[in-house]
């Protein structure tokens, strides 16, 4: 029964984001509250229905005709469409015509809406924030993991975001070449955080989510093959994500199902992928900046190799990566790489300086320093100290582990 609940919770996170994307695309984004209106409504029906009669055959398809179904009604019980939708789309549609929700008119919906969402009126914080929560089925405290923040923050700047949709009126949904050249950014964000969260979930227990991964791979995919984008930034994001995906089927080994690097099984790593993540990387070195993604894909592919100067190249880029953009986590990756580059005595005296005394992969990186200098009773304590911010089940399971293999 558990399984079941998770994968219906899989089902209506992944079609809430589908069915508003959608629908925003039919009433504006100045509706946004109409289409989650009646994707909530389809839910409710979902489980009135499934309850008595069971979960259907194809429930990803009951769900799209439901939500058709009441987009229809809408129209026949208001005047809504006669006297706003009509004059704002141009369309010969009548009230009363139904339109099929299909995968592809999803496919385009989504990644249409992210540029849509990416307007200047928002501020990139709130444009990523309302892409997670509408279009990529975040929950509130994903996205503020996602974005290192907390919930109240981020309800916040989604309350605000809302505020200036409604106050705009209608967000222009049919884009100039020259304005999706000049979103492709905010994009490329919003699809490099949906895969990360795919590649490590911040509160699922399941800790890859296969779907968004490969999810998110497609859309950037998708991108990649587009004309009218410039193409360095899209193929190196293409390329971290390959050589990262390569790794993913070596991560679920282990009792505890998140199998780190150093003790993964190098001949379950995916040499195709591997491959490709070559590819996009020289393809993406025609560009004249070096960008994050540039970056974080050439740390990646020195992941995949070994030769005796490959935790100095790491250590350099990460160097350059920490320049390009901060962030917690790349500080404490970056001190991990200083300890194989350089010594651990150096790695611990940067990794104090960090202080991130609320973060239990702080301590977990500590507790991994201390191992590598044999300082056990030191190891122990800071394993210790990770166990009690820890929240996940199969995280608090793989730092017992380690404190029992500290212990023998």
């Amino acid at each position: 029964m558990a399984t079941d609940q998770r994968h219906l919770s899989e089902i209506f996170k992944t079609e809430y984001s589908n069915l508003v994307a959608v629908l925003c695309n039919y009433y504006g984004l100045s509706d946004l509250q109409l289409a989650e209106d009646i994707v909530s409504e389809t839910f409710v029906r979902a489980m009135k229905t499934w309850s008595h009669k069971g979960v259907p055959d194809a429930p990803q398809a009951w769900l799209r005709k439901v939500a058709q179904n009441l987009f229809v009604e809408h129209f026949r019980r208001q005047k809504v469409f006669d006297e706003k939708i009509v004059p704002d789309i141009k369309i010969g549609l009548s009230a009363t015509e139904p339109f099929e929700i299909t995968t592809r008119l999803i496919e385009d919906s989504q990644l249409r809406m992210m540029f849509v969402l990416c307007d200047p009126a928002l501020n990139k914080e709130a444009q990523v924030c309302m892409a997670l929560r509408i279009l990529c089925g975040f929950s509130i405290e994903e996205i503020a993991l996602a974005l290192l923040s907390n919930k109240e923050a981020i309800n916040k700047k989604l309350y605000r975001a809302k505020k200036v949709i409604q106050q705009k009126k209608r967000f222009e949904t049919e884009l100039s070449p020259t304005e999706y050249q000049q979103r492709l950014d905010g994009v490329l964000r919003i699809l490099y955080l949906l895969f990360n969260e795919g590649y490590y979930s911040s509160v699922n227990e399941q800790s890859i989510r296969f779907d968004i991964c490969w999810e998110a791979m497609r859309l950037v995919l998708f991108l990649s093959r587009q004309d009218v984008f410039p193409k360095p930034a899209t193929h190196a994001l293409l390329a971290l994500m390959c050589f990262h995906a390569s790794r993913l089927e070596a991560r679920i080994d282990g009792e505890h199902g998140d199998m780190l690097y150093d003790h993964q099984d190098k001949t379950r790593w995916n040499r195709e992928l591997i491959a490709k993540g070559e590819q996009y990387l020289a393809l993406a070195s025609t560009g004249k900046v070096a960008t994050k993604y540039h970056l974080e894909a050439a740390i990646a592919y020195w992941h995949t190799v070994e030769n005796d100067e490959k935790w100095e190249h790491i250590l350099q880029l990460y160097n350059r990566l920490l320049r390009v953009e901060y962030s917690p986590v790349i500080a404490m990756n970056r001190t991990y790489a200083l300890a194989k580059a350089n010594s651990v005595e150096e790695a611990l005296e940067q990794a104090h300086q960090l202080n991130l005394p609320n973060n239990h992969y702080y301590y977990c990186l500590l507790a991994e320093l201390y191992r590598m200098q044999h300082q056990l009773d030191q190891e122990r304590m800071c394993l210790h100290k990770a166990l009690l911010l820890a929240r996940k089940k199969n995280e608090v399971a793989l730092i017992k582990a380690k404190i029992a293999q500290n212990a023998t």
